[in-house]
């Protein structure tokens, strides 16, 4: 699981590559949480999932948890290129109901 990030303007990108289950979910969750916390004048967070082959349920929980957490600061939050497997997983999730896809 690799994680890199861009900040562009007021948006900040998170690239995910790889897999993102539990056995990376905490390495996943305090790298983004750590970014986060030390970057400013942002006030979108794009989750890109163009290079994630696999996703479970343990992965929509930390973008759910980093999505309250953005809520909370009134910065919105957006899922962007999901893989055709990730995408499956986002849909039966209902995420999109919480989190829009751009």
């Amino acid at each position: 699981m690799n994680v890199n990030y861009n900040k562009d303007g007021d948006y900040l990108y998170f690239y995910l590559a790889g897999e993102l289950d539990q056995h990376y979910a905490k390495g996943v969750k305090d790298y983004i949480d750590r970014i986060l916390d030390d970057s400013t004048g942002y006030n979108n967070v794009v989750f890109n999932m163009g290079d994630l082959k696999f996703m479970d349920s343990t992965g929509i929980g930390i973008i759910l948890g980093r999505y309250k957490r953005l809520k909370k600061c009134g910065v919105n939050c957006f899922i962007e290129n999901p893989t055709l497997n990730v995408e499956k997983v986002l849909e039966l999730s209902g995420i999109y109901e919480v989190i829009n896809k751009i």
